[in-house]
């Protein structure tokens, strides 16, 4: 199975400019923020590991100082090329609406496991050492660590 089959069958390709679901190794250690305006506002936290976008919905919004968290809900992971898209997506499509690029940039892995992701981001607006923290089922917590 690959880890983009559930990406691929949300979607129409004929009819959503996103790109298409290629699995591609890059080595590289990039993430980007795109603000949504789907059904709801929200931002969408993609960093790049093991050939996908990890993927997260933010409804808050980005932790941008220390001490604040923001629910992070996991969700399908999202091909590498989708790093740099933005567009409209067609009414009647997954994930209707306008996606922006709102951060971008590289990281540090420091530590991954099942429950935490810690790393270090090195973007425009996003900069400093984060965590993600799994509490349940889809369900993470994402903070920006003091220092």
């Amino acid at each position: 199975m690959s880890p983009l089959e559930e990406y691929a069958g949300k979607r129409d390709f004929e009819k959503t400019p996103e790109p298409g679901a290629e699995v591609k190794e890059t080595g590289m250690h990039r993430f980007v923020v795109q603000e949504h305006h789907a059904t709801h506002l929200h931002w969408d936290f993609r960093m790049e590991m093991d050939g996908v976008l990890k993927s997260w919905a933010v409804p808050k919004g980005p932790p941008e100082e220390p001490g604040i968290r923001r629910l992070a809900v996991q969700v399908e992971d999202h091909p590498v090329e989708y790093i740099d898209f933005e567009g409209e997506i067609a009414e009647g499509e997954y994930g209707a609406g306008t996606v922006s690029i709102w951060d971008s940039g590289t990281f540090d892995l420091e530590e991954r496991d099942e429950k935490k992701l810690v790393f270090v981001l090195h973007g425009s607006r996003l900069t400093g050492g984060y965590a993600l923290i799994h509490t349940r089922e889809k369900q993470w917590i994402w903070l920006k660590r003091k220092g």
